[in-house]
């Protein structure tokens, strides 16, 4: 380690009130930002401050304001480009607010999420933005709002949490997509998702824990239900967890007998997964398999064909629900607010008409 930098950081409110003249309370208040001081002591303690490079000690700021000017971020998976980009968005608003955010990713898994909760807190976090695994398993959520931590939540709501919330409209996205590929004669058409269940079958939307995703699949069946379609529930298929599961079902639903003609996937991740696996198998898109993925990817309109998707306002989500934590915590509100952001389907090249 450098010298400076060792020095740097061992340099106490003590040093800076001894250099400037003063006490040390007089130094913690104008280092602080608290309390009355004069003009003149308060040039003194600045320019002490300075010449010692001092830096702040965070925590023992954060035990005098009572604020960290930190935000605590949980996500899914930060390396799903929705993800990265609503994280962006956070981050935007929040630097702006003068607030830095703290990002852990809880890989879809409740426990790991609630061990990130319990050290965000610990943290000492001013607010808390998540996207939970299961929008029924809520109990560490609560527990962190009755702790007097404000709290939005991204992508997912919960019936059993009464927050700020920002979502998309993934149902109707859903059923729009989905009324298009019917609309073009398919009727075997596959729904392709992350989520799972223990023995991997889909049932019923209730099997999903990921509102997002389990809007979306209502949205499928439902559309697929007024058009006299029936047993689509098998055409839901799950664990798609991992590139190499990914791939590993896709193979195997596009090698069936009756495979389907048409592929929903419900994120960008699984829809490039999906395009390789048609590659590798010889079928050709839109001509044998029409395909389209949930996510504007950077890579959906680059491909040959370039892949018909449903556009989410991925950073507008993360974006306002940052904005709606900041209203928050400087105290502009106090009802709880659900927004509801629309999508978008962008039609390219990757739909056709089923194959005869």
């Amino acid at each position: 380690m450098d010298q400076s930098q060792s020095q740097n950081t061992s340099v106490t409110v003590a040093d800076v009130a001894r250099k400037a003249g003063v006490s040390k309370a007089t130094a913690a208040r104008v280092l602080g930002g608290y309390g009355t001081v004069s003009e003149r002591v308060r040039e003194a303690v600045t320019a002490a401050a300075r010449s010692l490079d001092y830096r702040p000690n965070e925590l023992a700021r954060s035990m005098t304001t009572g604020r960290s000017g930190t935000i605590g971020v949980v996500v899914g998976d930060i390396e799903n480009p929705f993800f990265s980009l609503a994280v962006r968005g956070i981050t935007d608003v929040a630097r702006q607010a003068g607030f830095t955010v703290i990002l852990i990713n809880s890989g879809e898994d409740a426990e790991i999420e609630k061990a990130a909760i319990r050290t965000l807190l610990a943290k000492r976090v001013d607010g808390l933005i998540v996207s939970p695994a299961k929008e029924s398993d809520v109990g560490h959520l609560r527990e962190a709002t009755g702790s007097g931590r404000p709290l939005a939540l991204l992508d997912r709501g919960s019936e059993f949490l009464d927050v700020d919330t920002v979502i998309a409209d993934d149902r109707h996205a859903a059923e729009d997509v989905t009324r298009q590929l019917i609309a073009r004669g398919h009727r075997r058409i596959a729904y392709l998702t992350a989520c799972d269940t223990p023995d991997h079958l889909f049932r019923t939307p209730a099997d999903i824990n990921t509102g997002s995703v389990r809007r979306r699949i209502e949205g499928f069946l439902g559309t697929c239900g007024e058009a006299g379609l029936t047993e689509t529930e098998s055409w839901v298929h799950m664990g798609a967890v991992t590139p190499e599961e990914t791939r590993r079902i896709a193979t195997q639903i596009l090698e069936a007998k009756n495979r389907p003609t048409a592929i929903i996937a419900s994120d960008s991740v699984i829809g490039l997964e999906v395009f390789k696996v048609c590659r590798g198998l010889g079928l050709r898109i839109p001509h044998d398999l029409s395909l389209v993925s949930f996510h504007d990817a950077d890579w959906t309109s680059v491909t040959t064909p370039p892949v018909t998707v449903v556009r989410q306002p991925v950073y507008r989500l993360g974006e306002t629900a940052a904005k709606l934590l900041v209203e928050r915590l400087n105290g502009h509100r106090t009802e709880a607010v659900r927004v509801v952001l629309r999508t978008e389907v962008v039609e390219r090249a990757s739909v056709a008409n089923a194959p005869a």
